[in-house]
């Protein structure tokens, strides 16, 4: 799909044409070309599925069919992003491996809605930083076992992790809570001021609401509570790129 002049496949399942042509006029503004395939119903989306894959597929909530051909998406051999996309108040209930958004309303928000997708499908680099290096495989075991494209290093503790991200080389960190020495909260502190592009992520056994507040003072991404799991890394990545309501 995604090839060397980074040319997207993204294919687009709804019965209307105006809904449609909103895709399509969103992707003539999208941050990397993109070729648009259009299917007005799961059928269609089925066959263009399988005579050529996609990288990222957008699906209309209210086309008969939608989640079948959501489950069918995630497990073609393209492995695309599958998102789905909803009328206000629609209720639908979505699986861990599929983004949800909400229909725009003009090409502005499409094409900021499809440029999050876009970002979803390239390489994420990320880092693990743990004291325990047990923890620190498991972590990595987990963020393989995902349905994004992540590079991932580890560090064993703070000053080390800040050391080796001023190279600018990560985009992601998945930070221990209670670590010796610089501690989650602090190493948080310092990556976000010194990187405050760079987002953090505080992996935790305890929710306790002071934790919590201190985090989001200190500007987290979000939390995980241990033990997770590759749903869990899912959920936060697909907030994390703006691809869940």
């Amino acid at each position: 799909m995604i090839d060397d002049l980074m040319l997207l496949k993204v294919l687009v399942a709804a019965d209307g044409a105006t809904e449609r042509n909103l895709w399509r006029q969103a992707a003539g503004q999208a941050s990397v070309p993109v070729e648009v395939l259009e299917a007005g119903s799961t059928s269609e989306a089925g066959t263009l599925l399988k005579r050529g894959g996609a990288d990222i597929v957008l699906i209309c909530a209210e086309l008969t069919g939608a989640r079948d051909l959501a489950t069918a998406a995630q497990t073609h051999g393209s492995a695309p992003l599958v998102v789905v996309v909803l009328p206000r108040d629609y209720p639908i209930k979505v699986d861990d491996h599929t983004g949800t958004v909400r229909r725009p309303t003009s090409p502005e928000q499409a094409r900021d809605i499809l440029n999050n997708a876009i970002r979803a499908r390239m390489p994420l680099r990320a880092m693990i930083v743990d004291d325990s290096a047990t923890m620190r495989s498991l972590v990595r075991k987990i963020l393989d076992a995902t349905h994004f494209k992540l590079t991932v290093e580890d560090a064993a503790e703070g000053i080390d992790a800040l050391t080796r991200m001023k190279s600018g080389s990560v985009d992601l960190v998945f930070l221990d809570h209670n670590m010796p020495g610089l501690s989650g909260i602090e190493t948080l502190t310092e990556i976000k001021r010194e990187m405050p592009h760079v987002a953090v992520v505080m992996m935790t056994s305890q929710m306790e609401p002071a934790v919590i507040a201190k985090a989001k003072a200190a500007g987290v991404a979000g939390f995980l509570k241990k033990p997770f799991y590759p749903r869990d890394v899912n959920e936060v990545l697909t907030r994390h790129y703006g691809l869940r309501v």
